[in-house]
């Protein structure tokens, strides 16, 4: 049997929308129990979520993310809910604060290293970049508005 190549997506900010609990990590301290708790309240961003359904014709669909694996069940339940394809979750490890742009591309590398990955879909520049000198084909998600403390968060902190 020939395994479909995959299609991989990142989640805040390409496929789920987290402006409503950014105020939670905007000021200090910033209260990460709360901003966690709140990503079953996050809406589904329509363009990623097309994206997700439309690749799962012909791939197999992998999420990478750099939310914690504290996560994983509420992170589970939001995909099921909103309809997004059953895959494969990688997560950030529970004591990882490396940057984003150093963390997800390790997390593809596993991935790569036993099936080819058709592209992969995320956000944050940074990332994307990383993701494209290790020679991946990368969609550049940018339906939602850039959002700095996010960035901030993402490469400074190694938390989401």
């Amino acid at each position: 049997m020939v395994q479909r190549p995959l299609a991989v997506f990142d989640l805040d900010g390409t496929l789920a929308d987290v402006r409503h609990r950014l105020h939670h990590v905007e000021g200090r301290p910033r209260d990460w129990d709360a901003f966690f708790a709140a990503a079953g309240e996050d809406r589904p961003l329509p363009q990623g979520v097309g994206m997700a359904l439309a690749s799962a014709e012909e791939c197999e669909v992998v999420y990478v993310t750099g939310r914690p694996e504290s996560c994983r069940a509420d992170t589970l339940d939001w995909l099921a809910r909103h309809g997004l394809p059953l895959g494969e979750l990688r997560m950030r490890g529970p004591r990882d604060r490396r940057p984003a742009r150093v963390t997800k591309p390790e997390l593809l590398r596993r991935l790569a290293a036993r099936r080819a990955v058709a592209f992969v879909v995320d956000d944050d520049p940074q990332v994307c970049d990383a993701y494209e000198r290790d020679g991946f084909r990368v969609v550049r998600a940018r339906w939602m508005a850039a959002q700095p403390v996010l960035e901030e968060v993402q490469e400074r902190e190694g938390r989401t």
